[in-house]
């Protein structure tokens, strides 16, 4: 297809390049890291949710492989499922996936998210414990394949109402947390919305554990049952007031006696649903001696082998673009 073609299609005119594969563009909103429309797949008949990370610098570059790492791995009946990782034109990646201005992750269209169903008032309290076990069943396995989310909130809990079918999506703020290492000063600061940050991230915003999207969880729970955010605080000093006056009646405050997932899932609460043969755990766990260590810039980064074990051109090409020294 000519250029000035290409131009003139509407994939093209929303900043989306997939070719001809995919019509019927709807927008569907922003995700941390890139805008995500809807389309038909045309090879399948099937509605997908599209995703465009853009590459424009080194940073964007090295957050859109860890999301598409992240991504591919977690599967479960919790976590919006990826169906491929293309390049622009719906080309597949090439080898060195660096040189790419953009990439886009084909993914499952959920019909809404958690925070436009709250829009519409409290959830009744089945239906709050029902969605909020399959939370916990997604966080279960996603840690169990040593990833914390850090940004679990309403508007990344996508549901499909007739089915009460609850999936946790956009892992742009996602890491990888190998409990056999200490990160201790390699996490980042500033991550999570506010309202559902816990003490530990507040108060120590580079050393965190699992135990921070077990309280975005609690009060994610808390939301669906009030139809109101539990910690509302305007900024942080404010949104730990809040916490102090209120964490003894609601989440616990140390994040060592927090519960987590796998054991939330058999608390009495979730009784009716509590299932631990159906409750899966990652089979392929991410681990750091599976990791290529790039140490630039004074952070730690990381590339999986699975992408170019041997291919040491592309590898030459990353440490380039990243000015490693």
């Amino acid at each position: 297809m000519a250029r000035q073609d290409r131009q003139n299609t509407p994939l093209f005119l929303h900043g989306f390049d997939l070719g001809g594969h995919f019509v019927d563009l709807r927008p569907l909103g922003t995700g941390v890291t890139g805008l995500v429309l809807s389309a038909v797949d045309q090879r399948t008949g099937q509605r997908v949710a599209v995703k465009k990370l853009v590459m424009r610098d080194t940073v964007s570059v090295k957050h859109a492989l860890r999301e598409v790492k992240i991504t591919r791995r977690l599967l479960h009946e919790n976590v919006v499922r990826v169906h491929e990782v293309l390049a622009p034109y719906g080309q597949p990646l090439p080898r060195d996936p660096t040189l790419l201005s953009a990439i886009y992750i084909v993914q499952e269209c959920m019909e809404t998210d958690l925070a436009r169903l709250l829009e519409q008032g409290p959830l009744s309290t089945g239906h709050a414990t029902l969605l909020f076990y399959q939370l916990l069943r997604g966080l279960k396995f996603i840690h169990s394949a040593n990833v914390l989310h850090r940004d679990l909130k309403p508007a990344n809990i996508f549901i499909n109402t007739d089915q009460l079918l609850l999936k946790i999506g956009d892992f742009g703020l996602a890491r990888i947390v190998d409990p056999h290492y200490s990160h201790k000063g390699y996490l980042s600061e500033g991550l999570v919305t506010k309202w559902y940050r816990s003490p530990r991230l507040l108060l120590s915003p580079n050393n965190y554990t699992k135990a921070i999207d077990m309280w975005a969880a609690g009060c994610i729970l808390a939301e669906m049952l009030t139809g109101r955010m539990l910690f509302a605080g305007a900024h942080e000093l404010e949104q730990m007031q809040l916490i102090l006056d209120t964490v003894p009646r609601i989440l616990t405050f140390n994040p060592v006696d927090r519960l987590t997932a796998k054991s939330a899932l058999s608390h009495p609460f979730l009784k009716q649903y509590s299932c631990p043969q159906d409750e899966p755990v990652s089979s392929y766990p991410f681990h750091w001696a599976q990791l290529i260590f790039l140490y630039t810039h004074n952070k730690l980064i990381f590339q999986d082998i699975h992408f170019r074990i041997f291919d040491f051109y592309f590898y030459f090409r990353l440490f380039k673009k990243l000015h490693i020294k």
